[in-house]
């Protein structure tokens, strides 16, 4: 029944989103040098590693000085790339990895390599599920790159306090989940993205 649900969604949802597909490839190539789409290796479920689609809001190779992005002002996020982060629209490709089976529309958001290789046995459950686009650790840490922002070590704030804050939370939900959660988060996403 979900991954029903996911193909029917993320392939209306490509469909209808096409158009404002476009016109976000249009500025973002018309900004900065560099693809429309930035890809990136995630952690799937059982520990399978993927491509992460998103629309590209960083300038290129802007990864190689650091895998946290921290405040909306990082100096490295061009200006469509604030406005596409804002409103979360650099997710949105992500719809693909859905519908190719990588993701689900909710589900705990996939991690790199690199902090997925810090998870304690417990921990390593998110991984017995599909990873998702949105979940109760996202709406939660909503802001999160402004936590990091205010932090004077970063990465080691992601990891001490918001890594196995999120991970719990994505834990319980693994533990309890059902269509009626998945379609409240969703619903939840909406209202938080659009009520910004």
């Amino acid at each position: 029944m979900k991954r029903f649900f996911d193909i029917v969604v993320s392939f209306f949802g490509l469909l209808f989103l096409s158009p404002l597909f476009l016109f976000l490839a249009i500025c973002i190539v018309l900004e900065s040098k560099g693809g429309v789409f930035y890809f990136q290796e995630r952690i799937g479920k059982n520990f399978v590693p993927f491509k992460l689609y998103k629309f590209r809001s960083m300038r290129p190779d802007s990864d190689k000085k650091g895998l946290l992005t921290v405040g909306m002002r990082d100096n490295r996020i061009t200006k469509t790339g604030y406005y596409i982060r804002k409103y979360k629209l650099d997710e949105l490709p992500q719809l693909i990895n859905v519908l190719l089976g990588d993701m689900s529309i909710v589900g705990p958001r996939p991690e790199v390599k690199k902090y997925v290789d810090m998870y304690d046995a417990t921990q390593r459950s998110v991984l017995n599920v599909q990873p998702g686009i949105t979940d109760w650790a996202s709406l939660e840490y909503y802001k999160e790159n402004e936590l990091l922002s205010q932090s004077t070590d970063p990465e080691k704030t992601y990891i001490e306090e918001i890594m196995p804050a999120k991970l719990l939370i994505n834990q319980k939900y693994i533990a309890n989940h059902s269509m009626t959660e998945d379609i409240k988060i969703i619903w939840m996403t909406a209202r938080k993205v659009w009520g910004e």
